[in-house]
């Protein structure tokens, strides 16, 4: 019966969030009185606390919480992750994001992408290129191919921003001149 009332609430939570927000806090609530301890409703605390509130402390507090009591919760890696990044808190967020690969039935393309993210912020657009290939390897659904379109395209319009394409596009025409100087 416990559960029940449990999942009803959770649900309703879920349901009701990003739209109804007093509802959701109120939802969430009674779900954390029924177990203080679920996964799902500490995630979702979390992520109402950045999203909404953009109070990234207490946000990265509720994840934390839901992570120490159950490392295998899939639910609150993305969000973590997107919540880390946002706070700029870069460090800890390269090393969720290496641990979260690890975890057995995560969505590699979703947190591979948050390494490319994670990378874009840091500006290492070359490596981040390098990641997104892998990406589309873990890729299975037509969302995800148009979704690392996009972000294949404005890492190529921030790599030409920076000048690496130049960069590169010059050590290409340095090489050619040396090569055709060895063959004459």
């Amino acid at each position: 019966m416990k559960t029940d009332k449990l999942d009803k609430f959770l649900f309703q939570a879920m349901d009701a969030y990003p739209s109804y927000l007093e509802e959701t806090v109120e939802s969430l609530g009674y779900a954390l009185s029924y177990d203080e301890k679920n996964t799902m409703a500490l995630c979702l605390f979390g992520r109402l606390h950045a999203e909404q509130l953009y109070d990234y402390e207490s946000a990265k507090m509720y994840f934390e919480q839901a992570l120490s009591e159950n490392i295998n919760a899939l639910e609150v890696y993305p969000y973590f992750i997107d919540t880390l990044l946002i706070n700029e808190d870069y460090g800890q967020a390269g090393k969720l994001i290496d641990f979260a690969l690890t975890i057995k039935g995560c969505n590699k393309a979703e947190i591979l992408l948050k390494k490319v993210m994670f990378l874009e912020r840091k500006r290492d657009f070359k490596q981040a290129k390098a990641v997104l290939k892998e990406v589309k390897l873990h890729s299975y659904n037509s969302d995800l191919h148009y979704f690392i379109s996009d972000t294949e395209k404005r890492i190529k319009e921030k790599m030409e921003l920076t000048g690496l394409k130049k960069d590169k596009e010059k050590a290409k025409g340095k090489k050619k001149a040396k090569s055709k100087k060895k063959n004459k």
